[in-house]
Parts: structure tokens; sequence; C-alpha cells
């Protein structure tokens, strides 16, 4: 068996997930399309900040959060017609975040290309970091 990295995975994701850019997400954001989803760890929220009125899901409890049959499920991710836009630190988890959800059946799964970084860039909102 071939190995592949991390940088071919995210490149295999891309071609199959909807990438936004980050201002696309943004407006939506705004219009009420689109709820944003920061699959950060905390520590990098606490370090980085956050964008307003994103929901924070860690990436390693996203998919059990965005099931409705797990028991850690949350009902923010519960509304079927409802758009979520993943986005991390620069887009390579949010991509493989994304099709993760969407090999588990989830339709309306996008993710911003260039992360958190590139949402500071777009003029975003931000939280204040938390002093540590």
């Amino acid at each position: 068996m071939t190995k592949i990295g991390v940088k071919e995975l995210v490149e295999r994701a891309n071609e199959q997930v909807t990438t936004l850019s980050p201002e696309n997400a943004l407006e939506g954001q705004q219009q009420g399309q689109m709820l944003l989803v920061d699959i950060r760890d905390v520590r990098e929220l606490n370090r980085e900040g956050r964008v307003e009125n994103a929901v924070h899901a860690p990436r390693g409890m996203l998919e059990f959060w965005f099931d409705a049959e797990s028991p850690y499920h949350r009902e923010v991710f519960a509304e079927e017609s409802q758009t979520y836009v993943l986005f991390c630190a620069a887009g390579w988890r949010s991509a493989l975040a994304a099709k993760s959800l969407m090999d588990m059946g989830f339709e309306n799964i996008a993710h911003i290309d260039g992360g958190f970084g590139a949402m500071k860039d777009a003029g975003a909102t931000l939280v204040e970091k938390k002093s540590s």
C-alpha cells in the first residue's frame, strides 16, 4: 500500500467539497444564509480570537456533534437546510472536515479557502482573544 501525505489528502478533499472565499462566507453569514463553524482548537481561539457569531466545534468532536444519533449531538447542527461553512487556521483541516461530513451524508457543507487568517484579512469582525 502506498502512503499518501496530508497535502494530497487535502488536495483530494478540495476536489470534492465546496470552497468559499472569506468574502462570500462573511456575506452569507450576514444575510443569515450560512452558519460559520470554527473547528480550531480552543487554544487557537484563546490565542488568536474568534470570528463574531461563528459557532465553535472542535475538530475532534465535529462528526459527533453533527450526528443526530450521537449522544454528543448539538442542536445547532440539526437544521438540514442550513449551510454550514467550516474554517480552521488555514483551510487544511476544514477541507478534510467538510469531506468527512459529506461522507456522512450532509449536503450543505462548505469550507473557507485560507481559513481564519484569510477571514481576518477580509475584515471579519473579531471577538477579542482571551488573556492567558
